[in-house]
């Protein structure tokens, strides 16, 4: 039965043709005063609301808004109350700027370290990824804004992406790939879902009945109404039959044509375009686009301080022999590195945010009481090895007593559209880490990367901090870390290999053919290296405190887990408990151990 039936009436059958596909790059069709237009705007990391010419790979300009910490590294706080507080700050910045839809998150499982887009991604493991992205996804929608998780289904490799075929067998499919949408969905009431540019097993997704129907409505109970990505519609007839509501950006005449000449030829039943439109209509009657927003100002100190604070409870201690970490106000440090003055803060591509308000570490250093002997660029950005700007940094060292060097992935390693082609670190920043580990300065390394990264160096220095993508209040967040004004509490939503070798079927990723073959199955990330007992650098959940907690008096029972958990040190901190199951005993192939469970302690 049709929800808006009088409506629906009312509408010619070119109207509910139009309103199939967009009007124009940014937003749905508009029926006279019967159907207002939404206004949709990339929004995983930031709005990037564009007034003029508009693109979808973040190559034209768009309007200041806040840049929050990528999904990548807000996973990494574990903290449900810090991702739904980004939402929230998502939706009212949203609502200030007259964007109704917001294209985010993306919670697609990183399947390969490699992905191109990892960084808009939250986790290896879809438990934590649903739970995290089902809290963004009420954040957003707290004030009438609409959020959009993305990609449906199985979206792993940005190589051919819009002609790549995922084949998958339906346990891993169901386990791995959409247990992550069905929490988002079930948590957060998302009121829209974007589907992605591949196949899977043989069909588009946008023209999946078995995804779209059987799965996304009659199973996961999604109740809003379906979007393509952009330019992701390879049958409008079929999409629009299987349960796909609007293609964008927008089709214009030739595709109410196609919709038309469907309907008259007997090739689409007018009752499921109307059932198609009664979904879309539901939504956007529903939305903010029926209200006028005026009155509505972004405060701008307050969406910094929500960048600042998920940034702060995202930081990860890797590493820190003989306790380099905290920095004492005596310490002398010399900074060092072409990151800590021109950030790496954010991702390329689609999520591309024009930032508001951005922080760097040279700048922020005397405001959170770090004496510096100095900076010194360290390296090209870009480019080769540069043996001024090493010998530069190396006078600048050994004038302190402590080194703080930034280093990690730049933009170009890391971007929507393609992916990385290993997972090595720029030479040139290599290069320098070595050379200033041979110095008798303590040194202390902090990364700024959206994915991971090989580190044949670890052992030849003192202390790795990892910020990720911090966003626009990154570098604050990363000195009250480095100084202990803040206990670092972060922990690793995605398993650091000791190299790429050691990835399962690595070499074979991305496809470069139609056909993309899961052969790892079930045993994606940790549940890879468990099973198969591999060493990696870092395991999934790691991340170390400035302090110690103990864990006494486990109980397990038919109501749940419970546990004693004690601040044994001598600094207040915040600790993660990670519940994982396992079955022993089993004739069904399963990992060792599965994340099903985060609680938050103080």
């Amino acid at each position: 039965m049709l929800k808006n039936a009088a409506i629906i009436k009312k509408l010619t059958l070119e109207q509910k043709a139009a309103l199939m596909s967009g009007q124009g790059e940014w937003k749905s069709y508009a029926v006279n005063n019967q159907v207002p237009a939404m206004f949709l705007s990339d929004g995983p990391l930031g709005l990037r609301k564009q007034s003029g010419a508009g693109d979808h790979l973040g190559l034209n300009g768009s309007e200041p808004a806040t840049c929050f910490p990528s999904s990548a590294t807000l996973a990494n706080s574990w903290n449900l109350e810090v991702v739904e507080d980004v939402g929230q700050a998502l939706g009212k910045e949203a609502q200030a700027l007259d964007v109704h839809q917001v294209l985010g998150p993306g919670l697609n499982i990183k399947r390969n370290p490699l992905g191109g887009r990892n960084f808009e991604y939250y986790s290896e493991d879809p438990y934590l990824a649903g739970k995290l992205a089902g809290r963004v996804i009420r954040g957003i929608q707290a004030n009438g804004t609409i959020a959009t998780p993305k990609h449906f289904a199985v979206n792993s490799q940005e190589t051919r992406r819009m002609a790549s075929n995922s084949v998958v067998d339906e346990r891993t499919l169901r386990e791995i790939y959409l247990t992550n949408f069905e929490i988002a969905i079930q948590e957060g009431n998302p009121k829209s879902i974007m589907t992605s540019y591949n196949e899977v097993n043989g069909t588009y997704t946008n023209e999946s009945h078995h995804l779209l129907q059987d799965i996304l409505r009659q199973e996961f109970g999604f109740d809003g109404y379906v979007v393509t990505d952009w330019g992701g519609d390879n049958d409008h007839i079929a999409g629009i039959k299987n349960g796909s509501n609007l293609v964008m950006p927008g089709l214009k005449q030739p595709g109410a044509r196609e919709v038309i000449a469907a309907v008259q030829e007997g090739r689409l039943d007018e009752a499921v375009l109307d059932q198609r439109v009664d979904e879309l209509l539901n939504v956007v009657l529903s939305s903010n686009a029926t209200k006028k927003n005026d009155a509505i100002k972004v405060d701008w100190d307050h969406q910094h301080q929500v960048a600042y604070q998920a940034a702060l409870k995202s930081i990860v201690l890797l590493k820190n022999e003989a306790d380099v970490l905290p920095l004492t106000q005596e310490t002398r440090v010399a900074l060092i590195g072409d990151f800590a003055a021109n950030p790496r803060y954010q991702g390329a591509g689609s999520s591309l945010v024009n930032t508001k308000n951005l922080e760097t570490l040279k700048d922020t250093a005397q405001a959170h009481g770090v004496t510096l002997a100095g900076y010194a660029q360290g390296y090209k950005r870009v480019g080769q090895s540069d043996p001024a700007l090493i010998a530069e940094a190396k006078d600048l060292a050994i004038k302190s007593d402590v080194v703080v060097l930034n280093v990690g992935l730049n933009e170009v390693s890391e971007s929507e559209g393609m992916d990385r082609k290993d997972m090595t670190m720029p030479a040139n920043q290599v290069e320098l880490i070595q050379e200033l580990s041979q110095l008798d300065q303590k040194l202390v390394v902090v990364l700024s990367a959206g994915s991971p990264v090989e580190m044949p160096w670890l052992d030849r220095v003192d202390a790795v901090v990892h910020g990720y993508l911090g966003g626009e209040a990154g570098a604050g967040a990363m000195w009250e870390v480095l100084t202990g004004a803040y206990n670092p509490s972060g922990r690793l939503a995605e398993t650091y290999p000791m190299s790429y070798a050691d990835v399962p079927f690595g070499e074979e990723f991305p496809a470069h053919r139609r056909n993309s073959y899961y052969k790892e199955s079930l045993f994606v990330g940790y549940r890879y290296y468990d099973k198969a007992q591999k060493a990696v650098r870092f395991p999934f959940g790691f991340g170390l405190s400035y302090t110690s907690f103990t864990y006494d008096n486990l109980s397990v029972n038919d109501q749940g887990v419970e546990v004693k958990v004690t601040n044994s040190g001598q600094v207040a901190g915040t600790e993660t408990v990670q519940l994982y199951i396992g079955k022993a005993e089993t004739n069904i192939l399963r990992p060792a151990k599965e994340l099903k469970a985060l609680p938050k302690l103080a």
